[in-house]
């Protein structure tokens, strides 16, 4: 498998393609990492330098790419955090190249946006652009429940919402979708869920809410999950081994108090993602 990744990076730290190309390489694919930012470190530490690329410089690279005679071989593009509206028209013209010379290829749209408790994070215009461009297009999408919410334009406060909620988002184009950050209709303050949905079923999976506050961790979650849905083709076992990975890599984060996920650290638990969580199906 070869995956096009076009997201940020961050010298120091993990998130964006700096949380996805390495678990993507352990699993055996193939990462062509194109930068939309490239920063010292992540933006929860209030203080960071680094540019936010010219989108002419990222489309200048997606072109080097293709002068190499390669984008026939990209089995899926993965976008994330854009930097700037105009990035995502990059995105989405980098996927008409790659489409053209691979119908088959997949994208997989980490709709990066915002958070409960945050709000929106990112600059005017990405909202839109995300809602009305980039989902439509895509084959995955991985939102957190407050991009879910946002996409569709309604609160998500159960399951059946949250069912209705990713019924409509994929009526709107994408095959499969992801809800990561889900927080359990119960009420229960110890867990989180992840929601993952296809055109024949809907798989619901818990895990103890760990004490810890890091970035990064959607981002590998949305990298494993299509790389795992792409080898398998199963929803259901996409949703546990990248649960599992994830859960082991921030289990291991919490037991050192790293600011950084520990990715290098769990590496083994990504190549073989442990059998801890199991998926129940609930539609």
């Amino acid at each position: 498998m070869h995956v096009l990744s076009i997201q940020s990076s961050v010298a120091y730290g993990h998130v964006g393609n700096s949380s996805a190309t390495f678990p993507l390489q352990r699993l055996g694919v193939e990462v062509s990492p194109v930068l939309t930012v490239h920063f010292s470190n992540h933006t929860g530490y209030g203080q960071w330098r680094g540019p936010v690329f010219d989108p002419a410089d990222v489309a200048d690279v997606v072109t080097g790419i293709e002068e190499r005679g390669v984008l026939g071989t990209v089995d899926a593009v993965l976008s994330g955090y854009l930097g700037d509206v105009a990035i995502g028209k990059v995105v989405l013209d980098a996927l008409e190249r790659v489409r053209a010379v691979n119908p088959d290829a997949v994208y997989c749209c980490d709709p990066v946006m915002g958070d409960v408790g945050r709000g929106m994070f990112v600059r005017p215009g990405i909202p839109e652009f995300m809602r009305d461009a980039a989902v439509p297009v895509a084959d995955l999408v991985t939102p957190n429940q407050f991009e879910l919410e946002y996409l569709v334009g309604r609160p998500v406060a159960t399951l059946e919402d949250a069912l209705a909620a990713v019924a409509a988002l994929r009526d709107r184009g994408p095959r499969v979708v992801l809800v990561t950050g889900l927080v359990p209709a119960s009420g229960a303050e110890d867990v989180i869920e992840l929601l993952a949905v296809d055109e024949q079923a809907a798989y619901l999976v818990g895990t103890p809410l760990l004490d810890l506050s890091v970035n990064g961790a959607g981002d590998m979650t949305a990298a494993l999950f299509l790389a795992h849905w792409h080898r398998t083709g199963d929803v259901r076992l996409a949703l546990e081994d990248t649960t599992n990975s994830v859960y082991a890599v921030l289990e291991e984060t919490a037991r050192t108090g790293a600011r950084e996920i520990q990715i290098v650290a769990a590496q083994d638990a990504i190549a073989r993602p442990p059998r801890r969580f199991t998926a129940t199906r609930v539609a």
